[in-house]
């Protein structure tokens, strides 16, 4: 019997986008609009529109989505690109040997090693990247950040799922337990007229809570793969992290050509004449600015000591610093200067260009490993472009609000801990064809805060419903660019993530609601 055919991911995108296409013939059209009440108020009313079927526009939806999400698009082929000409150097390689050479002396701790030196790694991880998340929503850099830890994962005796799980999962995790976020919990609170980051004692104890569920189910998972490889429903996608690393032979001559001393010339030239012309740095964690940090000149003095350490040793080591403080820059620009995807992709471009050097490639050979690199992560990228057609259809076809209005109308007359639950199935629901957190804030908290007053529902309550609904379908959803493009780099069908994915969402939206029930039963600070 001939085995049944997987649809391939650019299939179930177009099937998404046929059934979109669909709903903007069936749903009235309608739309949101600001006005001014007779108090001189501001408020948002819906009106109905004649809707737009969409029929053609299905194939032009495509062309749309690559200009929506150019940004991310251009961004992934940088780090593919930049990625590929550190590969070239082996370094990741010796750093995952050693780093795992020195995992393995860990187990001579013995507190370690009741505990597992492996989990202790895996939730040191998830949770650095879950802070990441939380304090300043963490969501793009992570698909970088896959390309170094899916090989590792690998490396270590679990699959690409683990890997994507300690960083983007990780992050995702954060991000829905966000206690200092500023693009989804400032942004809401801001529009709900309530104080910035109030209420964070509660918000801490989700975050714990959401974390402890998340990593466990993770770590069980992990767990799992290691006992048995070919468990992993990715197993066979696995491949191609398991040829590469058996093809990246440690058959090296550990050596640090002339190149890399002036690579390293060039860089601490840069970071001088920057920390010189920045001296301190305002970091913004949350609501709170902590002024006068000598952040650059710190990391400046930091890189030239530990880069003429590395190089004393061998080249491998040094572009392995680099990328170290390539991770420091980034969390200073973004904390710091407001960072986004073009800087981020800058400083990734940087490393790899930096790393060629060191590793004294010529710019023929520089060209070519980084048109290389672009070309084996080229499927991510037209995924991410593809995806995009979803909400464009949605969006172009009027339909958006008109599902937002019916699903608000259908909360009236609930008790409060209905309404609430409404509210966060709601946002939930938004959040599988609208991922963007502050984009979702905006649609919907001016709509959602003056009904929980008139109501008596706290407006803090309404604002954690918007949290937990807009985090965990991050996780799934098929409009969200920042996971097709981890899935792309990381090589994982959508298919098989849904697959491996729902029933972790499921519980996680159930923890979701459970939370927010002392929300509206039991007097809190700042509820």
């Amino acid at each position: 019997m001939k085995k049944r055919q997987i649809p391939h991911t650019y299939v179930i995108i177009f099937y998404i986008i046929l059934f979109c296409a669909v709903l903007t013939w069936v749903i009235p059209g309608g739309q949101y609009k600001e006005s001014i009440n007779a108090a001189g108020e501001k408020t948002v009313v819906y009106e109905a529109v004649k809707h737009i079927p969409q029929t053609w526009q299905v194939f032009s939806a495509f062309y749309k989505g690559f200009v929506e999400r150019a940004d991310i698009i251009v961004f992934i082929l940088i780090i593919g690109g930049a990625f590929w000409i550190v590969n070239d150097s082996k370094a990741f390689d010796i750093g995952t040997v050693s780093f795992l050479r020195r995992a393995r002396k860990m187990e001579n701790n013995r507190l370690l090693r009741k505990i597992g030196v492996e989990n202790f790694l895996l939730t040191s991880i998830m949770l650095l990247f879950s802070i990441f998340g939380a304090v300043f929503g963490m969501s793009e850099e992570t698909i970088a950040f896959c390309l170094v830890l899916v090989p590792m994962a690998i490396s270590m005796g679990y699959d690409s799922i683990t890997g994507v799980c300690m960083v983007f999962v990780a992050a995702g995790l954060g991000f829905a337990g966000a206690i200092l976020n500023p693009f989804t919990i400032g942004i809401a609170q801001g529009l709900a007229g309530i104080p910035l980051f109030s209420g964070i004692e509660y918000r801490i104890f989700c975050w714990i809570v959401i974390n402890a569920i998340g990593f466990t189910w993770i770590l069980r998972y992990a767990a799992k793969v290691k006992k048995d490889p070919q468990s992993s429903p990715v197993y066979e996608e696995d491949k191609y992290w398991r040829d590469l690393h058996s093809s990246n032979s440690l058959d090296v001559v550990y050596h640090t050509p002339r190149a890399a001393w002036i690579c390293f010339g060039i860089l601490t030239a840069i970071q001088i004449v920057f920390a010189a012309l920045y001296p301190t740095t305002t970091l913004q964690i949350g609501n709170s600015l902590i002024k006068g940090l000598p952040l650059l000149p710190v990391l400046t003095v930091a890189f030239i000591l530990t880069s003429v350490f590395a190089l004393r040793k061998t080249v491998h080591l040094y572009i392995l610093n680099l990328l170290f403080f390539t991770i420091f820059y980034l969390i200073t620009g973004v904390m710091g200067y407001g960072w986004y995807i073009m800087e981020i992709a800058t400083l990734f471009f940087a490393l790899g260009l930096a790393a060629g050097i060191a590793n004294n490639r010529t710019p023929n050979e520089l060209v070519k490993l980084f048109l290389d690199g672009c070309k084996d992560i080229m499927s991510a990228a037209l995924v991410v472009g593809l995806a995009g057609g979803i909400i464009v259809i949605l969006k172009d076809g009027l339909v958006i609000d008109t599902i937002l209005y019916s699903l608000a109308k259908g909360m009236e007359g609930l008790g409060q801990v209905a309404t609430v639950g409404m509210m966060y199935v709601i946002q939930t629901l938004i959040n599988l064809v609208i991922p963007s957190g502050s984009a979702k804030a905006a649609l919907t908290m001016p709509i959602m805060a003056p009904f929980s007053d008139l109501i008596g529902l706290s407006k803090q309550a309404t604002v954690m419903a918007f949290q937990f609904g807009d985090g965990f379908t991050n996780l799934i959803t098929p409009t969200s660019g920042v996971l097709i493009a981890v899935l792309g780099v990381s090589r994982i069908p959508y298919d098989k993530w849904f697959r491996w994915a729902w029933k972790f969402i499921l519980l996680l939206v159930v923890v979701g609601f459970i939370l927010l029930i002392p929300t509206v039963l039991i007097p809190m600070n700042g509820f």
